[in-house]
């Protein structure tokens, strides 16, 4: 079992940066690929990046590349997502989340934090 509790959302002006953090609770988070997943109100929730087991690989969704960075520190059993660059569509709730396997679809991953939240001002 691994838990996930997400931290570092807030409300930001356009232009600006937030970093999120991910902590995990649990054995192993080595072995685990972090994912970080967005939803809004009446939509699916949606890819953002990920960050495979190895800490060597790195997927972000096209909306996103070149802005937000996903990095881990498996000393600290923590993933982060730097967010830079803010735009207003970014506003979402954020989802942290952890598998065993690699992938970018909802159905990889088999464990998820409750969501921060992140607010872009234009």
């Amino acid at each position: 079992q691994v838990q996930l509790v997400e931290s570092g959302g807030g409300l930001v002006q356009a232009g600006g940066s937030l970093r999120l953090s991910c902590a995990a609770s649990g054995r192993a988070f080595s072995a685990y690929s972090m994912g970080w997943f967005r939803q809004t109100p009446g939509k699916e929730r949606e890819f953002v990046a990920a960050i495979y087991w190895s800490g060597g690989t790195t997927s972000y969704a096209d909306s996103v590349k070149g802005r937000f960075t996903i990095s881990r520190e498996n000393t600290k059993n923590t993933v982060y997502l730097q967010m830079d660059s803010l735009k207003p569509e970014d506003t979402a709730v954020y989802y942290c989340a952890a598998t065993r396997r690699v992938g970018t679809t909802l159905l990889t991953y088999d464990y998820w934090g409750q969501g921060t939240q992140v607010t872009v001002s234009s």
